[in-house]
């Protein structure tokens, strides 16, 4: 049987008089590539925060790599790599510069933190840009280097908020590459994405709606069960239902 990765039970978060996460009920196993599909004020956000032990839940609980998100948030995310859409990088400093910060954030120092900043750079082939200022990489570049830095510590899950807007195609193809060979490799991925292409790539999907779990399976499995014949059907129709 694959080890559970992730398993939320029953997940709630309220802000006020607003639920944004209600009664989410999941399980991914370990090195699964599983995507959080919605349109915007879906929830996704707010789960992958809560499952990061950034935000607490209001009901409910969940565990991260068999350790329960409540009683030990501090331990969660010594185990987990996170990047959002902002990439979360220091624009005036060099690329070398930002793997070495981020390794010894997560405690990467000496020998074996030089060892395992290279092996990030080859696996990532960012190596002729080490000497780069990250303020005048594309947002490619930016992008793969948000990505090493997550990869530092070895994360057993890797959180990826919504990791491709604004990269060129040719970029996010790229990233999906080293996304699957992470997955082959037996760290799990959780990613967010407005990409429907990018959704596809995803082994399987939950699909939000107002902070609701709607549609979980394939993504054919679940372009079925909201009504449509494919992925990008079923999210203008859930867009579309969200807007009335």
């Amino acid at each position: 049987m694959t080890p559970v990765a992730v398993e939320t039970r029953g997940l709630t978060r309220r802000f006020g008089t607003l639920t944004a996460v209600r009664d989410l009920s999941l399980v991914i196993t370990k090195g699964e590539v599983f995507g959080l599909l919605g349109p915007n004020g879906s929830g996704k956000t707010t789960t992958i925060r809560m499952l990061c032990g950034l935000l607490e839940p209001s009901a409910g609980s969940a565990s991260v790599d068999g350790i329960e998100i409540t009683a030990a948030p501090e331990q969660i995310k010594r185990r987990i790599g996170y990047m959002s859409q902002r990439f979360g990088l220091y624009e005036d400093l060099t690329v070398a510069e930002n793997l070495a910060f981020y390794g010894g954030v997560y405690g990467r120092r000496g020998a074996g933190g030089h060892e395992r900043v290279a092996e990030v750079v080859a696996f990532l082939g960012i190596g002729p840009r080490r000497r780069q200022l990250v303020g005048q990489l594309s947002g490619g570049w930016k992008q793969r280097l948000a990505l090493g830095c997550a990869l530092l510590h070895r994360p057993a899950v890797l959180f990826l908020d919504e990791p491709t807007a604004g990269v060129d195609p040719a970029a996010r193809r790229n990233f999906w590459v080293a996304i699957h060979d992470l997955a082959r490799a037996g760290t799990t991925i959780l990613v967010t994405t407005h990409y429907m292409d990018e959704a596809e790539r995803c082994g399987r999907l939950a699909m939000l709606s107002g902070g609701r779990l709607i549609a979980l399976g394939t993504p054919l499995e679940v372009a079925a069960q909201v009504g449509g014949r494919t992925l990008e059907d079923a999210f203008i129709i859930l867009q579309e239902r969200d807007e009335r």
